[in-house]
């Protein structure tokens, strides 16, 4: 295993001490330990079934810890609620499409403010509308007939309304053109540069990797590699990873 110890506790944003998780008596993660740099894109990488989402998940309070300690900003944060989350500036888009359908896309927004109250909310929202122009342009639209991209840039939108310090992202290219995707992840890039630490799932792994600054490699709930994203892709471990070494070379920029 070879990990990444230039990360301190004190540039830490994220860390998993020894954590196991999972779904009732089903355990995904075993004794997973990283640590995530404050203000970094740091990617989530490695075969289905390797424990990405679930760390997201885990973060986030869908799933509480058996064992070990998850800290953001070295205070422990297990066993908080999503409300208790959101509150400390964690915000999760999860995987697929997430929104109501029926409601238009201000309604929408509306909505993913709601912890805000809707003084706060509506002062938000044109700051939130003005990243993603053509999500402004169909704000009285059913969010059911936007484009798939148009909809997972309100979903990005909505999380953003409470100015996280934390973004947590599943997979946002599924079902996205290549453009759009790019232009996801130059947002999150400029996020980054502002401030934001982002923990991103994805299995676009050449384009993810060229906007990410740190890539954790897991297998089978553990960590595997944690290396700058520049270098992950030439480390051997990789081609056992994925099938071979195929889709390193597939993947290599």
């Amino acid at each position: 295993m070879t990990t990444n110890n230039d990360i301190s506790s004190a540039d830490a944003c994220i860390e998993f001490q020894d954590v196991i998780s999972g779904y009732k008596d089903f355990m995904i993660l075993n004794n997973l330990s990283f640590k995530a740099r404050r203000g970094a894109i740091t990617l989530l990488m490695g075969p289905n079934g390797a424990g990405k989402s679930t760390v997201l998940k885990t973060l986030f309070g869908l799933l509480k810890p058996r064992q070990g300690q998850v800290l953001l900003n070295g205070e422990k944060i297990n066993g908080a609620s999503q409300k208790d989350l959101l509150a400390k500036g964690i915000a999760f888009v999860p995987q697929g499409r997430n929104l109501f359908g029926q409601l238009t896309v201000y309604e929408n927004l509306e909505l993913g403010g709601i912890t805000l109250g809707m003084k706060t909310t509506h002062e938000r929202i044109p700051e939130v509308l003005a990243l993603f122009p053509r999500v402004k342009e169909r704000l009285n639209s059913r969010a059911a007939s936007l484009s798939g991209g148009e909809q997972k840039q309100l979903e990005i939108g909505r999380a953003l309304l409470l100015r996280p310090q934390v973004l947590l992202i599943d997979e946002p290219s599924i079902g996205l053109s290549p453009m759009v995707v790019l232009d996801v992840f130059k947002l999150l890039r400029k996020l980054s540069t502002q401030g934001t630490t982002v923990l991103i799932v994805e299995q676009n792994v050449k384009s993810a990797l060229a906007y990410s600054d740190d890539a954790i490699a897991m297998e089978s709930g553990r960590l595997v590699l944690h290396k700058p994203a520049s270098e992950i892709l030439s480390d051997p471990t990789m081609e056992r990873l994925f099938l071979g070494g195929a889709h390193v070379a597939a993947s290599t920029p």
